[in-house]
């Protein structure tokens, strides 16, 4: 059994609670109202995701290719 990270964004929702997409796979999307049930949310939005490509015949993605950065603007 291999193991993947990949990657997750959290931003806050204007409604309350947070956001999270994961770069990797596009349109894999969830919220929840605190950090740690946003992150479980996105877990099994991943694995659901995950079981829908191999079930497709569709090849995993490398959630390698996915770095993060950050960028401080002073203004």
């Amino acid at each position: 059994m291999a193991a993947y990270d990949f990657k997750v964004l959290l931003e806050p929702d204007e409604a309350g609670g947070y956001v999270v997409t994961c770069p990797s796979l596009p349109g894999c999307y969830t919220q929840g109202d605190t950090i740690e049930a946003a992150l479980a949310n996105i877990r099994e939005a991943i694995e659901l995701c995950l079981e829908d490509l191999q079930a497709q015949g569709q090849p995993l993605p490398d959630p390698s290719g996915v770095l993060v950065g950050s960028v401080v603007i002073m203004r």
